[in-house]
């Protein structure tokens, strides 16, 4: 189907809710919706649900929930409707069959009434003969239509088959990420489209539905390339033209091998519960076979929906590799506002934790703006903020062994403790400069280096050798309690 400036291209992403969403169903997706989204055309969800042993509905939820979490949003489809519904595959059985039976009438398609022992038998036959064609040998094929069919409908178990032509020659596909490709027709047999318990097969579901939903564009995984001939021979069948075909490339592990858990996290909620962003999320999936220009790794999403094209897929693998995820992510977090930060990250972390109720940030935006400031730099990912700051909350700390041991215990802590205090005292204005001003010539003084002597400041404070800013820290923490916790530590100190 050649699209037009009056007919915007419509492509879908169809999901199977027999698990979660992994990353390349995640991948595909984004790349039908960013490329509806860049020319104005429709991106519709359609739930591929014909397997009942393990389709469920709290797989289709999972599936939901991940596909809102990426920001994917749908034009047609569940909880959205459209005027091409229904949009789950069960919901679309009567309709199948209308179309099997249309094609029995019209002597395109036949009943096989060979059973499974049968066609294994055959196939075997045919490797013994080192046959160049091992498919289906058609044996039912010549069968009476009318004798078949008074069969099938006395009950005979019966499987149905399209007729792929005798003189069919080779299929030729223009796919628009491979170029011209060509299937030898001599390997296609007559190929299953209804099965024995009346369930069509997959090969048939996905053309009638495309058709009926006027998809243009069929973008999805290259290790669906070799169900292209079999469902260009359905269309013929229907008499209708196919869609335009875009197989965009496999995902790999950075050891060059096909992504699998083996890789670590692969479901988009396994991603998300790590503490990734999903807009960095997103920027790093189109990255996955797409590019901008080359060379631009922070692709914001308002600009992939304007600039994504299928001209600038690569046919060639892609290589999935966390640790450019995880650069990409710090990023996106560095890139927030600090009033962002404390609302999108800060806030849901602290509030997982247990530190802070919901509503804290906008209960004291300034206090959560200071620590969005000094927080922000430091962490990769959203869930690094409870560690950071969690010293912030309660009136004590807990000092960690290796801070007591290599800073407190050490000679001089307790005079640089006492010191610390006295001049912190007499602050009238208790904020980050102004107690870095008031501690900076404070190790000369009293004859220590820098190191020791801001080391057991910060064990005192925070209960740890490493910590954000000293200063910002002691402001978040406020007066009272760097006073007591400094009293507390010398307790501890030489």
């Amino acid at each position: 189907m050649a699209t037009t400036p009056s007919k915007p291209p419509r492509v879908r992403f169809a999901p199977s809710p027999t698990g979660k969403l992994h990353v390349g169903g995640a991948r595909t997706a984004i790349f039908n919706w960013a490329f509806a989204r860049a020319t104005g055309g429709a991106f519709i969800l359609r739930i591929e649900d014909t397997d009942p042993e393990r389709s469920t509905e709290e797989n289709e939820q999972v599936i939901l929930r991940a596909m809102r979490w990426l920001g994917l949003d749908w034009d047609e489809g569940p909880e959205v409707g459209g005027e091409f519904g229904p949009y789950r595959q069960s919901e679309r059985f009567a309709r199948y069959d209308a179309l099997v039976e249309r094609l029995l009438a019209e002597g395109k398609a036949y009943y096989c009434f060979c059973s499974p022992e049968k066609l294994e038998a055959d196939r075997e036959a045919a490797r013994t003969r080192k046959d160049p064609f091992q498919g289906y040998p058609r044996t039912c094929r010549s069968i009476d239509p009318a004798e078949a069919k008074a069969r099938a409908e006395a009950g005979e178990p019966c499987i149905v088959r399209l007729k792929v032509p005798l003189d069919r020659g080779d299929v030729h596909v223009h796919d628009l990420i491979h170029g011209d490709v060509t299937f030898n027709a001599k390997e296609l047999d007559d190929f299953v489209i209804r099965r024995t318990d009346g369930t069509p097969t997959y090969n048939f579901c996905v053309v009638a539905d495309d058709a009926a939903m006027e998809i243009t564009h069929v973008v999805r995984g290259d290790d669906h390339l070799s169900n292209t001939p079999r469902q260009v021979l359905v269309y013929e069948a229907l008499g209708l033209e196919p869609p335009l075909f875009a197989h965009v490339p496999m995902i790999c592990g950075p050891d060059g091998k096909k992504l699998s858990k083996r890789h670590g996290a692969t479901s988009v909620e396994e991603w998300r519960d790590e503490g990734y962003d999903p807009e960095a999320f997103v920027n790093y999936l189109a990255l996955l076979g797409w590019s901008l220009d080359g060379e631009t790794t922070v692709v914001p999403r308002e600009v992939l929906c304007r600039e994504f094209s299928l001209e600038r897929i690569s046919k060639n693998p892609a290589v999935f590799d966390p640790k450019k995820l995880l650069w990409l992510n710090a990023e996106y977090l560095q890139a927030k506002t600090d009033e962002e930060f404390a609302r999108e990250v800060l806030e849901p972390e602290l509030v997982a934790a247990g530190l802070v109720e919901e509503g804290a940030a906008s209960a004291d935006p300034e206090w959560f703006a200071l620590l969005a400031q000094i927080l922000k730099p430091r962490a990769k990912l959203a869930p690094d903020v409870v560690g950071l700051s969690r010293f912030l909350f309660g009136d004590e700390v807990a000092i960690d062994e290796k801070a007591r041991a290599k800073a407190l215990e050490k000679e001089g802590a307790k005079a640089a403790l006492t010191a610390a205090k006295a001049a912190l005292i007499e602050l009238d204005s208790f904020t980050g400069d102004e107690i870095d001003v008031a501690l900076e010539p404070l190790p000369e003084e009293l004859g220590q280096s820098k190191r020791n002597f801001y080391q057991a400041i910060r064990a005192a404070e925070t209960g740890s050798l490493a910590s954000p800013p000293l200063g910002p820290s002691l402001e978040l923490l406020g007066k009272e309690r760097a006073l007591k916790r400094l009293d507390a530590a010398m307790e501890l100190a030489r």
